[in-house]
């Protein structure tokens, strides 16, 4: 039988993948900042 758990909400599931992605974030925004030599801020356009 197929596994009916909920994947939305307050779930391991979902906690798993939201520390997943802020890790991918995380180091794509560490890359960039080195390869350009500005931080995140002055490349939106907040500084």
């Amino acid at each position: 039988m197929e596994n009916q758990d909920n994947k939305f909400g307050f779930t391991q599931f979902a906690e798993n993948w939201n520390g997943r992605l802020a890790m991918l974030g995380f180091t794509i925004g560490l890359a960039t900042e080195l390869m350009t030599g500005h931080g995140i801020l002055s490349q939106l356009g907040l500084i």
